[in-house]
């Protein structure tokens, strides 16, 4: 295939990396994806939760998350699939996030919820006993390790009760859920190529164009859009775009569990997503009656940046703690001896906010630094992208006048600069999962 001609090359084949191949093609581009695994969604997409959720720290991360709830609620007619029954289910159950000094108390978040308009209900401590009977109301923070004699003690406090955000759930297949985003951009003239590691980002007059693959294949066009995940920092380094960045990315490793859920959370019982800063945990309702444990990264735990080349895939005590902390919440939680564990990466930016940008190398695009947080939001990302490319191509300067883009279901528009691989550091972020 050497000389094979693309309007635009997607590298990476994750949900995000799917989505944007999928609305490049819709707009009538010849795409290429590109990924150095053998299927769509087989990285750090399948290691995902799947999580869909509207409450973030800034007004863009809101609206993103708000209207990609309906993106997910009609994932059928917004890929225009032949068989619906085919395809990953998104389960609406809502969003339980418990109120603490930790996140404020969802001050911050609820004003920006209601100056963008999505809806919530605050949940007090007797109602949210009344949705989960086994809850305890008790508060644990700070944060701690096992080995801290304090660990599973309250602290004298008590929760405030919680906010029920309703338009969220989970993706119960999020391999799946790239694969659906593939299949759709083969039907629009996509075409992807798997087992395929890019070796050297091509250039031409100063511009990108097109890439070298590590069997020596060269395959050209205008247009390269990393969307690598945990690879995208090698490929920035690989183009030569990280000097002009203000905000970086690296992979962080992370596990989560997969234990029996407790009393209320089970996905037959109409369990709900539960976001817990008190514990620095989170959760989500898993087929079979099981949950999935997060953590919300509290400062007591080391942070494990890895070479996503090198890196180990065994589990650790880690995952057995966040069953440990989450067992304060709800002490009927089982906690078995061998705790069930996937362990993958998380592509971090500096402030644990994504970076969805042009670079200072004309034709070369980035949807990087997506932290864990951004799963629920790459249908929309792989349209805001596909958008930017667009615009930039045209001429536009992104850099100077940040690219607008309209969000249909929410009826709101935000600007791209939010994303800019040139902003600064943002002070309201989590500096966590959440974002």
């Amino acid at each position: 295939m050497d000389g094979t001609d693309y309007d635009a090359i997607v590298i990476g084949a994750g949900v995000i990396g799917a989505a944007t191949a999928l609305s490049l093609a819709w707009r009538g581009h010849r795409v290429l994806g590109l990924d150095r695994l053998p299927a769509a969604g087989y990285g750090s997409t399948s290691g995902s939760c799947a999580i869909v959720r509207p409450f973030y720290s800034t007004h863009e991360g809101v609206a993103m998350g708000w209207e990609c709830h309906f993106y997910w609620d009609d994932w059928a007619g917004y890929l225009d699939a032949p068989d619906a029954g085919a395809l990953t289910r998104y389960i609406a159950c809502g969003n339980t996030v418990v109120r603490c000094s930790k996140n404020n108390y969802l001050k911050h978040i609820l004003k920006i919820m209601d100056e963008v308009g999505c809806p919530y209900e605050e949940v007090p401590p007797e109602a949210l006993r009344a949705r989960l009977p086994t809850v305890s109301l008790d508060s644990y923070m700070p944060a701690r390790r096992p080995d801290d004699p304090e660990f599973g003690a309250p602290n004298g406090e008590a929760i405030p009760g919680a906010v029920f955000f309703p338009t969220g759930g989970y993706v119960t297949d999020p391999q799946r859920a790239a694969r659906d985003l593939q299949e759709a951009a083969e039907r629009a003239g996509a075409a992807f190529r798997f087992n395929a590691e890019v070796a050297e980002i091509l250039r031409t007059d100063g511009r990108c164009a097109g890439v070298r693959l590590a069997d020596g294949v060269t395959l050209r066009a205008p247009v390269v859009v990393n969307v690598a995940g945990p690879h995208s920092h090698k490929v920035n380094v690989m183009a030569g775009v990280e000097e002009g960045m203000n905000i970086k990315t690296r992979a962080l490793r992370h596990e989560v569990a997969h234990v029996p859920a407790p009393h209320g959370l089970e996905q037959s019982k109409g369990g709900t997503h539960f976001s817990d800063a008190d514990t620095a945990t989170y959760c989500r309702p898993e087929s079979g009656d099981h949950i999935l444990i997060g953590s919300e990264d509290p400062d007591c735990d080391p942070r494990d940046w890895v070479d996503p080349d090198d890196f180990n895939r065994d589990p650790t005590e880690q995952s057995r703690i966040q069953v440990m902390r989450l067992a304060q919440r709800f002490p009927d939680i089982g906690i078995p001896a061998r705790v069930r564990t996937v362990v993958d990466l998380y592509d971090v930016s500096d402030d644990w906010l994504p970076i969805y940008d042009r670079s200072d190398l004309p034709g070369f695009y980035m949807a990087v630094g997506s932290s864990g947080n951004q799963f629920k939001t790459a249908p929309l990302v792989g349209e805001m992208m596909a958008h930017l490319i667009e615009a930039c191509e045209s001429g536009h300067d992104h850099d100077a006048e940040p690219v607008d883009f309209h969000l249909r279901h929410v009826d709101r528009t935000i600007g791209m600069g939010f994303c800019s691989r040139r902003r600064e550091i943002n002070p309201n972020s989590s500096f966590s999962v959440v974002g």
